[in-house]
């Protein structure tokens, strides 16, 4: 028998970060996607502890300064992606300046020298795996999609989605709708 799971991974992190803190009573609150405000100061040993809890998930806690600013960039990406669904902003640029108070010169410089890729790379990857949880899960056309990331067209969409995939999403969808009859004849 096969079990197939459907998750949001941001939530299940929020969930474990937020239970492995009231674990160690810590006083916090959720300032972002993964930014939590600690209401205390913490002892080195609390902080090794929450560091070990929360590794055992694949989650660390990040402490190297352009790391962390990494981080804030990635995280103000996939809040704009994720969670402010209808509303992406047009201008990256501007958004993150005004988010991370921060000229995007020096944001797009660190995440370069941090990730050896760029900020707009990072945005097209969380858009296209946006794109593909949007035609696994929802019952959207291939335009509403593209509006609905902010695409000027549905081309580009496609055009990038191929690129990074290597399949169109028409394909991509294909491929799901294949899959899904091969397992109900299975299951059969």
């Amino acid at each position: 028998m096969d079990l197939i799971f459907k998750y949001d991974i941001h939530y299940t992190c929020k969930k474990i970060i937020q239970e492995k803190l009231d674990k160690l009573g810590i006083d916090y609150e959720y300032t972002g996607v993964s930014e939590v405000k600690v209401f205390e100061d913490l002892s080195q040993d609390r902080i090794e502890k929450l560091k070990s809890e929360l590794d055992y998930y694949g989650i660390n806690l990040v402490e190297d300064k352009k790391k962390l600013l990494v981080q804030k960039i990635k995280n103000a990406i996939v809040e704009m992606i994720y969670l402010d669904e209808g509303d992406l902003v047009n201008k990256t640029s501007i958004h993150l300046s005004e988010k991370l108070n921060l000229s995007y010169g020096y944001l797009s410089n660190v995440f370069t020298e941090e990730t050896l890729s760029t900020i707009e790379n990072f945005i097209i990857l969380q858009k296209i795996e946006m794109a593909k949880v949007l035609l696994t899960k929802e019952d959207l056309s291939l335009t509403e999609i593209a509006y609905k990331l902010n695409y000027s067209s549905v081309a580009h969409l496609s055009n990038q989605f191929k690129k990074k995939i290597g399949l169109t999403p028409s394909a991509f969808q294909r491929v799901l709708e294949k899959r899904k009859q091969l397992k109900q004849k299975d299951n059969n």
